[in-house]
């Protein structure tokens, strides 16, 4: 296995990549990302939109009005204060909300010291809400597939890449918080 000198060990400058670029990474050397497999809320959404498609499909029920305008308003605000309480507590500790880009900091504040995930939380919560205020309750058989999605090829590669990252400070901290509530 051939070891990479960095372009600032260099004494040859002949041995710099031909079109002045630095060197590509190593295969073998992780991108500094999650790796997640799509963002979150389009996961989110593309269940949202089977959801509806599948509710316009199978034959309609009545939700009580209760149910429909009180939980639902009830759960929508839930999701949307989780989601900005998240955004919120990323942008104080200086660290990417996008999955994409890396992450500088562990958050372990606001809505962090309950669950490890509180915007999938939320995003979960917005998406039973927007089901039940439109009257579209086959749109929740969606939501299991969404759900195991978003744990398995997004917070479980999240998971891998923080413990690789910042090792006994984020395991310390799993062992604290649960993955959902």
């Amino acid at each position: 296995m051939a070891v990479r000198s960095s372009p600032l060990e260099r004494s040859d400058p002949t041995d710099a990549p031909e079109n002045g670029a630095p060197d590509a990474p190593d295969a073998a050397e992780p991108r500094d990302t999650a790796g997640v497999v799509a963002p979150p809320p389009l996961i989110y959404l593309a269940g949202l939109v089977v959801g509806f498609v599948l509710d316009a499909l199978l034959p309609q029920g009545e939700l009580p009005w209760a149910v429909r305008w009180i939980l639902g308003s009830v759960l929508v605000l839930a999701g949307v204060a989780l989601l900005a309480s998240f955004n919120t507590a990323f942008t104080r500790r200086g660290t990417a909300v996008d999955p994409w880009k890396p992450t500088t900091a562990i958050v372990t504040t606001g809505p962090y010291r309950i669950t490890r995930n509180p915007a999938y939380l939320g995003m979960a919560l917005l998406y039973i809400g927007i089901t039940l205020l439109a009257a579209a309750p086959w749109a929740l058989l969606g939501l299991p597939i969404v759900v195991v999605v978003i744990d398995r090829m997004v917070i479980a590669r999240e998971e891998r890449y923080l413990e690789r990252k910042f090792g006994r400070e984020y395991l310390d901290y799993k062992e604290t918080v649960r993955r959902w509530i």
